[in-house]
Order: structure tokens, then sequence, then C-alpha cells
């Protein structure tokens, strides 16, 4: 995927050169290779590339070098979601160095009144998604009439997701547009359409014949609730060997912030990356985990593309990436150099369609397993193990129990009801439904009551009958 170009020949504004430094990167990626030294020059370009190609960088650059910290608007980069606009906005933020350049997301699901106060106050680049950048330009808080760039990133994307009207209509208002870029992994014929109604003499860069190497490692899975995915992360990270480096992968930087803030509390010696870090921090930290001062790493995608260190023997999904590609560059960071590897993911159960997904289309053989046992020696968990039925839960919230409470010993099932709201001292909206069959009854708790009603089931009898209680998967 690397190239032998160096950023370093291509004589870019020195903050840029310094924001390249501080991620580590030395080398350019085919497609940043081919699409930067064009779109420098002021051309439209089309790109075909694929998420992890190093796009965001190929465009980026360009439009880096271009913008001026003026709080004038000056480039749009248009998202089919708020992740993507995020990543990108990390990534550009990380890239720019000390430029100072104001650099917004402009997406829905956020605060609008909020939104509209920080765009008051001066932005230079916009990253945002077409529906929500539509309408604060209706409602007066962009003015698409500023920007000379234009970038159209994940354009197949964007098209499934029905946004071409909307993005037809904000390229209709941009009156002051001197350069566009649109890069997509394939290319519809509505997509070429409408390029070459909005594009000007285009040059094409094609890189997506690159395939994605998968490394030969050991590769685990463990199903466990968000509350426990730090008890399995500590048992991972006790097993761990003095030669031994670690990347933990979390998908936002407040992820990375959380992790680092409990594992410090749990003793654990690890250093958090992400887009909000100084140039400082990031080249300090990058340098302590080259040289093995720092054996753990927590950090998003983005910032951990400039990591390049042969002796990583483990990494961590915290989180499941909402990118297919992102997980195989993951899982790439070990089994380096012929060298053994093992990649963990924890998955929660809304993470299980995303992980087999990813399984499917580049054919892993991703093991379930049950967290590791403690290592010889180490009798208690560095991290306790939460009481946490989120996962057997149904979409409302509520666990089945069944209790060994015949329907002639319950009587009925408002005696039932009754009795839980009496034993809980809860509101009757977290008994859901009860149900007898097979001699036994069937009762649906919110989760928020299940550790309080087991207790009172193993310790009071109902109407003087003694029960037994399990949770139904």
């Amino acid at each position: 995927m690397f190239t032998t170009t160096r950023f370093d020949a291509w004589n870019l504004p020195e903050p840029i050169q310094n924001g390249l430094n501080a991620m580590g990167w030395e080398f350019a990626t085919q497609v940043q290779r081919d699409t930067v030294p064009i779109a420098r020059q002021g051309t439209d370009v089309i790109g075909q590339a694929r998420t992890g190609s190093g796009k965001t960088a190929a465009f980026g650059l360009p439009i880096l070098e271009r913008c001026q910290p003026t709080g004038e608007l000056q480039a749009l980069i248009l998202t089919p979601t708020r992740e993507l606009a995020n990543q990108v906005a990390e990534e550009l933020g990380m890239l720019q160095g000390d430029a100072g350049l104001i650099i917004l997301t402009v997406y829905g699901g956020t605060d609008l009144e909020k939104q509209a106060k920080t765009l008051g106050e001066g932005v230079d680049i916009i990253v945002g998604t077409p529906g929500r950048v539509m309408d604060m330009s209706e409602r007066g808080h962009i003015d698409l009439g500023k920007p000379q760039v234009m970038c159209l990133d994940e354009a197949d994307r964007m098209l499934d997701m029905g946004f071409f009207p909307d993005i037809m209509w904000v390229v209709e208002r941009m009156t002051g547009r001197e350069q566009t870029l649109l890069f997509s992994a394939t290319f519809p014929q509505e997509i070429i359409d409408a390029a070459h109604e909005f594009m000007n003499e285009p040059d094409f860069v094609l890189t997506n014949a690159e395939t994605l190497d998968v490394p030969p490692i050991d590769l685990y899975s463990v199903r466990i609730g968000r509350s426990n995915k730090l008890w399995v992360l500590g048992r991972l990270l006790i097993r761990m060997q003095d030669e031994d480096q670690t990347i933990i992968f979390c998908n936002t930087k407040r992820m990375v912030d959380l992790a680092v803030e409990r594992l410090k509390k749990h003793r654990f010696d690890v250093a958090g990356l992400h887009g909000d870090l100084s140039q400082n921090q990031r080249e300090r930290i990058l340098t302590s985990f080259k040289e093995g001062e720092v054996k753990t790493i927590i950090a998003t995608d983005v910032a951990a593309r400039g990591i390049d260190v042969d002796g990583i023997t483990l990494v961590i999904n915290y989180d499941i990436p909402n990118d297919l590609d992102s997980f195989i560059h993951r899982i790439g960071r070990t089994g380096r150099i012929g060298r053994t590897g093992e990649a963990w993911s924890l998955v929660s159960r809304d993470d299980e369609p995303q992980l087999s997904k990813i399984m499917a289309t580049y054919g892993l053989d991703i093991q379930p397993s049950e967290a590791p046992e403690l290592p010889e020696g180490v009798d208690r968990d560095p991290v306790r193990r939460q009481e946490d039925f989120t996962e057997t839960a149904d979409v409302f919230g509520y666990v089945t129990v069944k209790l060994s409470l015949s329907p002639e010993d319950a009587g009925s099932t408002l005696n039932v009801a009754n009795w839980f709201v009496e034993q809980l001292r809860c509101d009757e909206l977290a008994i859901g439904t009860i149900a007898f069959r097979d001699e036994a009854t069937f009762v649906s708790l919110h989760s928020s009551k299940i550790g309080t009603a087991m207790k009172a089931i193993e310790k009071r009898p109902f109407n003087g009958q003694t029960m037994t209680a399990s949770i139904v998967e």
C-alpha cells in the first residue's frame, strides 16, 4: 500500500510537514502519491480508492495547503455519515499541524442552535453530511458561495443513501467553487453523469486494485457486554510478558480517554493517542512506544496510522470499527516479519452483525472464546467484573427470569406482579409480562432490577414457597 515517495519530498508548508512528522508518517500511499501533486495544481480530481487506502490525506493535504486561518469558509467536504465526518475532521486536524485552521463538523443528531453558534464564531473548513449542510445553509448559517474547494468523500455510499439530490442542491449554490475533488470506491453511471455536470475536465486517479493483506495471526472474539469490556481488557493485559507491546483500538477520542483513565486507576501503564493531543504530545508518545518505554497504547484508527512497530504482539478491538477495512488495518499491526501475534475483539450484542460482516467479507476465522484465565500466580482480577444483564435484555430493556414456581402456587399473574413490586419496592412499569408454562413462572423484569430481584428470590419465599431462579438467554 505504501510507496517509496516521501512526504518531505513535496515541499509542503512547514506546519503541515510538522503535522505529518508528529503522526509518524514518512511515505505516501499509492492514492496519495497519485492525487496530491495533481490536486495541488488546482485540477479537479476523480479518485477511485477504498476506505483505508489513505484517501483522506490525498484530498486533505491539498485542501489544507490552500486554506488560510482567516475564519472564513474556504473548503467544504461532504461525507455520507457522521462517523466518517468525525474521522475526516480528526485526521485533518492532525495533518494541519500548527497551521491554526478551524475545522468543524456539521451533521444531524446534534444540537442545531449550538452548531449554529459555533459556525458563527468562524470556520475555515467544514466537514459534514449533505442533509445538515443543506439545512444550515437554508437557515443562513453557512454561506455556500464562499468555499473555493469542494470534496465528495465516498460518493457511491452517498448515492446509495439517497443523498445525491441534496449534494446537487449544495453544488448549485457553491458559486465560488474553483476546484472539486470526488472519491469513490465504485463508479455507478449516476456518479459519472453527475461528475461530468459539475466537474471541469477532471483527472482520474485509479488505485482500487490494491489488496488487503490479512496477517497470519490468531484471531479471537469474546462476547461480552459493554459494562464488562474493561474486565476482559484487564485479563488480556495482565497476560503480557515484559517484551510484549499492545495496541487497543477505540472508535472515538472520548472512548480512548475513558479507557486510559480507567486502566490507569487499575494501575496499568498505558498512553492514549488521538487527534486532540498536541504535536509534541503525539511525538513523545510515539517515540516512547517505538523505543519500548511505553508498552500499551490506546488509539483511534486515525492516530494509530503512524505507528509502525515490529514488536506488537497483541491487538485488542475494544470497539468494533464501523468500517470493514479498518479491522484489517488494525490486526495488521501485529504478526510482523513472521512473528506470532494475537488479535482479540470484544463484542457486545450490538457489535455482532458488524463482526459477522467483517468475517464474511474477508473469510476470517475468528474463534469465539471466553475471557482468558488469569495467569499462574495471579489470584485476583485487575478489574472487577460488573453485574450486567443488558446483553440478555430485549429491545425495551427487559430480561426474562424463570422461576421454579408452579401456576398453582403462584395463584395468578397479579399475585406475582404484586410480590415483585413489594419486594423490589419498584414501580409497576419495572415488571413486564408474566406467563405460566411447563409448571414454571416466567417474569420479565427491567434489567436495572435484575440483581435485586435475584437476591430477593433467593432469600424470600413466595407465600411460604421457596423458589430458585435462572435468566432465560
